[in-house]
């Protein structure tokens, strides 16, 4: 009952986002093929995660696993069932005092079982002005003890228009993912020169800025 339940849940978000946001994704470097990946995104609302995924082909979507806060979506009984059961996320914890386990040691778990991932490397939300905000150091880490996996850029255009920070009802608008190619690290690549390329990777597929 509750596997038929958490279905009929995903088959409910992935309708109600479509229906929300006409999500359109594009591929532009890379095909969605049964690949192991780790799709990295710009972050800028509670529910980007939920948009890639809704994006990816159902086959992709089945084996993808979003890594997510602890502390946010455990809070209520109807969070905590969304994402263990719907999403089967990853689960971080986000202060380093309450942490027990290791979060790249849990992506790395995962990556070991057979997942993709859906990972943010700003670590938060950006608020600001700024395309994005610096790169924390988890996504090295990770390419650094799983090199073979593909680290998929993923451009969200719009879902912050379409769900603001400290809104609940969402404003129906058309939204992008974009996929780009692939990048992993390179031998003896040190680590400001990676997270700069993959940023850049990331950034490259964003809309031009408009000027006035």
């Amino acid at each position: 009952m509750k596997d038929l339940a958490a279905r009929l849940a995903a088959l409910f978000v992935v309708m109600v986002a479509r229906f929300v946001t006409a999500v359109r994704a594009i591929w532009r470097g890379v095909e969605p093929v049964p690949e192991q990946r780790v799709y990295y995104a710009n972050h800028c609302s509670n529910g980007d995660f939920v948009l890639i995924w809704t994006a990816l082909p159902p086959a992709l979507r089945r084996l993808t696993r979003p890594v997510a806060a602890g502390d946010y979506w455990l809070r209520s009984p109807l969070r905590r069932f969304m994402i263990r059961k719907v999403f089967n996320a990853v689960l971080i914890e986000r202060n380093p005092e309450l942490r027990v386990e290791d979060p790249v040691g849990l992506m790395v778990g995962a990556l070991d079982e057979g997942a993709s991932l859906i990972l943010f490397p700003e670590g938060t939300r950006n608020t600001t002005d700024a395309r994005l905000l610096p790169f924390k150091l988890g996504i090295y880490h990770l390419a650094q003890a799983r090199p073979d996996v593909a680290l998929v850029p993923v451009w969200i255009e719009n879902l912050n228009r379409v769900l603001p920070k400290g809104e609940v009802v969402p404003v129906p608008l058309i939204c992008t993912v974009t996929f780009g190619a692939a990048v992993r690290l390179a031998e003896d690549e040190e680590k400001p020169a990676f997270l700069a390329r993959a940023a850049q990777a990331l950034t490259d597929l964003a809309p031009a800025e408009r000027t006035s």
